[in-house]
């Protein structure tokens, strides 16, 4: 084990975590997910089964990511972000079909207490800003922010 994970953290089985990463207190890592190199989960993270993150990027307290997710490399969530992945989520009927992929490219950025809803592609060196609910893909190289976030500006 070439990785630090705190006594309080929970890492499933079949996981494979990268070299140099670090895993905070209270944080779930749940099966089949992969994690790259010098990635740092900060605490209280959960990642659901089959959640791929690349290397070098850093997530933040709070944060939830679950399954259908894929994070690229060298990529910042902030503090108490949220990835769905049901559009039409209810109590009863819950079906592994109904999940919905969402990509976040290489080089982004998201914001704090942003909420990522399913099925969006974030592309390689955007930037959400804090406080956004991102509805439809951002393009590379783009500032957006608001609920419903809308492209600002070229960064």
């Amino acid at each position: 084990m070439n990785y630090f994970k705190h006594d309080t953290a929970l890492v499933d089985s079949n996981s494979t975590i990268g070299d140099n990463t670090k895993i905070w207190h209270f944080t779930h890592i749940r099966e089949n997910v992969i994690i790259g190199s010098n990635v740092t989960i900060g605490q209280n993270v959960y990642i659901d089964e089959g959640v791929v993150i690349g290397d070098n990027s850093k997530i933040q307290n709070n944060v939830s990511i679950y399954k259908g997710v894929d994070i690229g490399r060298n990529v910042f969530i902030g503090p108490s972000v949220v990835f769905t992945n049901d559009l039409f989520p209810k109590v009863d009927g819950w079906d592994e079909a109904r999940i919905v992929k969402t990509s976040v490219e290489d080089y982004v950025s998201i914001g704090a207490n942003s909420t990522i809803i399913c099925g969006v592609k974030l592309m390689k060196n955007c930037l959400i800003g804090a406080g956004s609910v991102v509805t439809k893909d951002v393009s590379v190289g783009k500032l957006a922010y608001g609920n419903p976030a809308r492209t600002i500006r070229d960064i």
